[in-house]
């Protein structure tokens, strides 16, 4: 597994909100947020930014729908948080998603928008498997917030970070 070291002060996973039904034909990166989406994103958003959650850098996939998700952050924050949108995250594995993380070393806290199941096998990777089933015992939701901090003395069931919370509508 990649090592977080040394780790971003703050990390956030936030999985795209809900996205609109394949059409018959279409690609499925393409796919849009539905109206629920759009309304959960912009919800998320702002719980976030009302918590006091403001990361520096915000990484995004390049499918449609979390592009939407992660404009919706974009609105609810100040106009010189840093985005990115990196193609790597729409058919990446949970090591690519890891490995972003772990580049960062220049910020105090980072973003990725995801998709599943790749944000939820990330979230288990950097907190453990029993923490993520007692925190999310029905997996990781649409527009699902996963805020993490890391650990000082980091036990044998963590990998050196604690959920600190998880936000939702």
């Amino acid at each position: 597994m990649t090592s977080i070291s040394p780790p971003p002060f703050r990390i956030y996973l936030l999985r795209h909100a809900e996205a609109a039904a394949a059409q018959s034909g279409g690609r499925d990166f393409d796919r849009p947020l539905n109206d629920n989406g759009f309304a959960a994103a912009e919800i998320v958003a702002d719980q976030a930014v009302d918590k006091g959650y403001r990361p520096e850098l915000v990484i995004s996939s390049t499918a449609a729908r979390c592009r939407q998700t992660a404009e919706a952050v974009r609105r609810s924050l100040d106009p010189s948080v840093e985005f990115r949108f990196v193609d790597s995250l729409y058919n990446g594995t949970r090591e690519t998603y890891l490995a972003l993380l772990a580049a960062q070393t220049t910020v105090n806290s980072v973003m990725l928008v995801g998709h599943n199941p790749n944000i939820l096998q990330t979230l288990e990777a950097l907190i453990g498997h029993d923490a993520l089933a007692k925190a999310l015992p029905k997996g990781f939701p649409t527009a699902g917030l996963a805020v993490l901090e890391p650990i000082e003395d980091a036990g044998a069931a963590s990998n050196g970070w604690l959920l600190a919370d998880f936000v939702s509508e």
